[in-house]
């Protein structure tokens, strides 16, 4: 097992407007990108999980081929700025990804 954060050359989050946050994990090197792929672990149901927030509320996680990336996006639980928001760029959001364990 190793953590996504071994294998993938970027991990990120940010805004995707006030109310979404996309996630975006990149990777330089085809055979890890294809191996992480393979392993299935990345899926919206996970996303989910990880995020503490309904299935329904992952709007988007898709495999990038031509990018050798994966695309999440998933709505955010408190709007950017509005109270009790924490992380008004959402770009401090990706750490949950880094430690999924890919097999």
């Amino acid at each position: 097992m190793q953590k996504l954060s071994e294998l993938a050359s970027v991990i990120r989050s940010k805004n995707a407007g006030p109310f979404e946050l996309t996630f975006d994990i990149m990777f330089d090197d085809p055979d890890k990108y294809e191996s992480v792929k393979a392993s299935g672990v990345i899926t919206a149901q996970r996303i989910a999980e990880i995020y503490g927030v309904s299935h329904n509320e992952v709007l988007v996680c898709r495999i990038y081929d031509p990018a050798r990336a994966f695309k999440i996006t998933i709505r955010r639980p408190v709007g950017s700025g509005s109270p009790g928001e924490s992380d008004v760029y959402g770009c401090q959001q990706h750490m949950p990804l880094t430690m999924i364990e890919i097999p």
